[in-house]
C-alpha cells in the first residue's frame, strides 16, 4: 500500500457546535501526524463575496423529499436562498435541512484555493448541516456523518442523526407516542447510550472521524473492519461510542504502524 505524504492538514468549521473543541482537535492531529495544523475558521463568507449565486446553488440541492430523487436543475425559491446567505454568513444557527451530499461536496470544494487542491493537504470542514446520499437499494436519502474527499466534510449533526440509536429506544419512543406520553422521557431513559447535541463526548469522538479524513488522505480508505480501532465505520450509536471512547485501543495494528511510519 502507497502511503501519501500529509504537508498539512487544514481545518474549516462553519458554525458547527459549540461543543466541538477545534482547538483541542488541532493539537491531537499534530501529536498524531507531527505535522502542520491549521486552523482557518469559516472559508464561506469570502467565497459568497467571490461568487454570489453560491447561496442559491446551496439552496438548490435541498432534498424535499427523501423518497424523491433531486431534480438536477431545481430552482430554489427566493427565501431559501436568503436562508443560506444568512447561513453562510453565521447569521442564523438553525439546522434541519437536508442536502443531496456529493453535490454539497462538490459545493465546499469551491472555496479551496487551486495550489492547494492535493492530498498533500487534508481539508477538514465541519458543519452543522444536514447531507444525505441516495441509496437505490431503498430507494430513499439517508443522513451520513461525513463524506471525504477534498473537503473532507464531517455533520456534527449528522453524528447525532446517521447512526441508529438503540432498538429498544425506538420501540419505547413508539409506545410513548401512541400514549400521548412525552418521548423526551425515553431520551433521558436512553442518556449515555447515544451521542447528543451539546454533548460533551462530542470533540473526542469527532477525532476518530478528522482521522478517518485523514487516512483517506493518505491511503485513499479512511474505515477499518476492526470495531475497535478509531476508523470503524459505525452504523450504530452504540458501535460509536465503543470505537470511539470505549475501546482499550485507538488503532488496529495495521494503522498504528501506518502512522508510526509517519
Amino acid at each position: 500500500m502507497k502511503i501519501r505524504r500529509i504537508e498539512k492538514v487544514l481545518l474549516y468549521d462553519e458554525s458547527s457546535t459549540e461543543a466541538l473543541n477545534i482547538t483541542e482537535v488541532a493539537r491531537y492531529l499534530r501529536e498524531k501526524l507531527n505535522t502542520q495544523v491549521e486552523v482557518r475558521g469559516n472559508p464561506f463568507p469570502a467565497h459568497l463575496e467571490k461568487d454570489p449565486d453560491f447561496a442559491g446553488k446551496l439552496a438548490a440541492i435541498k432534498i424535499q423529499d427523501a423518497r424523491s430523487k433531486i431534480a438536477p436543475d431545481q430552482e430554489p425559491l427566493y427565501a431559501e436562498t436568503r436562508y443560506e446567505q444568512r447561513k453562510l454568513l453565521g447569521k442564523t444557527s438553525s439546522f434541519g435541512v437536508l442536502y443531496e451530499g456529493f453535490r454539497l461536496h462538490r459545493l465546499f470544494s469551491e472555496p479551496i484555493a487551486e495550489e492547494e487542491r492535493f492530498f498533500t493537504f487534508a481539508h477538514i470542514l465541519f458543519s452543522n448541516r444536514l447531507f444525505g446520499t441516495w441509496d437505490e437499494g431503498d430507494g430513499r436519502y439517508h443522513i451520513r456523518t461525513s463524506l471525504y474527499g477534498l473537503p473532507s466534510v464531517i455533520s456534527t449533526t449528522g453524528l447525532v442523526e446517521a447512526p441508529a440509536r438503540p432498538r429498544e429506544y425506538y420501540l419505547l419512543k413508539q409506545q410513548y407516542e401512541a400514549l400521548g406520553k412525552d418521548p423526551l422521557e425515553v431520551k433521558e431513559s436512553f442518556k449515555g447510550r447515544f451521542i447528543d447535541y451539546d454533548d460533551g463526548r462530542l470533540t473526542e469522538v469527532i477525532k476518530g472521524y478528522v482521522m478517518q479524513a485523514v487516512f483517506y488522505c493518505l491511503t485513499g480508505d479512511p474505515f477499518c473492519k476492526d470495531k475497535g480501532c478509531r476508523l470503524y465505520n459505525a452504523h450504530w450509536q452504540e458501535e460509536l461510542i465503543f470505537a470511539q471512547l470505549e475501546s482499550e485501543y485507538e488503532f488496529c495494528q495495521r494503522h498504528s504502524r501506518i502512522l508510526a511510519s509517519l
